[in-house]
């Protein structure tokens, strides 16, 4: 019934939306339409154009046959070694590849043993460590080295990532402590377990040492007000994913490659 049919496809939009970090207006603003038009596409009170379907499609990145997939539920996960069994109600899995799940593990419990400790390296620091390291070594090397989805929120470059591999990694690898940074609460964490560097090359390693050298020292505020001054983080709109490519158009106060003729020919 077409109706009904509605109703699931406004669901659907809804959970897209707020996976992707948009509010209502945001999502009208890039779809052309009113906030109210959206509230009544999320309610199932009014049909979707073909037009607007495939707008859909690009602001949330997927395929149209993923978005009118409305018998499955969205989850975002990350991808195991194993492979997942085949059931008819799975549900849908953005995922993140296990290579890049590993080197995020390493790399994060490296970042934490060499600056973990500092008192002011907490939760929203190591945010913007990571997003520099990411950054920064894909503008030099034209390579990811994490590959994390950093999402521009008002403190910073968030990784999509960090909440669901941390998770994986609480009590066997790293442990979580509450504390406070002067009267602000602060969440820090702590390594268990050494990094196993061998799946990180030298020239990650001299970039990953090369953003702790620079920015560690920064304090929550300090670090936030500085990543708000990158060409990637200026160019993106709120909430949505920062493109590495913007990298290319740094200043030259953030830019970490040395643009030779040879690289403008």
């Amino acid at each position: 019934m077409a109706t009904d049919f509605n109703k699931k496809l406004g669901t659907r939009v809804s959970q897209f939306r707020e996976h992707i970090g948009l509010s209502q207006q945001e999502l009208a603003d890039r779809l052309g339409v009113s906030r109210v038009t959206v509230s009544q596409i999320e309610n199932g009170q009014r049909k979707t154009t073909a037009q607007e379907t495939a707008t859909l499609c690009k602001i949330f990145n997927v395929t149209s046959d993923i978005l009118l997939n409305l018998e499955q539920d969205i989850t975002v996960t990350l991808r195991t070694k194993k492979k997942p069994s085949l059931k008819r109600k799975q549900p849908m899995r953005i995922s993140v590849p296990q290579k890049n799940v590993s080197k995020f593990k390493e790399v994060l419990l490296y970042v934490l043993k060499q600056v973990g400790s500092k008192p002011n390296v907490g939760e929203v620091v190591l945010y913007k460590l990571l997003y520099f390291i990411d950054f920064d070594y894909y503008e030099k090397y034209e390579e990811q080295l994490i590959g994390a989805s950093y999402i521009k929120n008002h403190h910073g470059p968030t990784p999509k990532e960090f909440a669901k591999i941390v998770g994986q990694m609480e009590g066997k690898d790293l442990t979580k402590v509450q504390t406070k940074y002067f009267q602000y609460p602060q969440k820090k964490y702590l390594p268990l377990r050494e990094p196993d560097l061998s799946i990180l090359s030298a020239r990650e390693m001299a970039v990953i040492d090369s953003v702790l050298d620079r920015l560690s020292d920064k304090n929550a505020s300090e670090i936030s007000a500085y990543s708000h001054n990158d060409v990637p983080w200026l160019t993106t709109e709120d909430g949505h994913v920062i493109d590495y490519e913007a990298v290319f158009y740094r200043t030259p106060v953030y830019s970490v490659r040395s643009y030779d003729e040879e690289d403008i020919q």
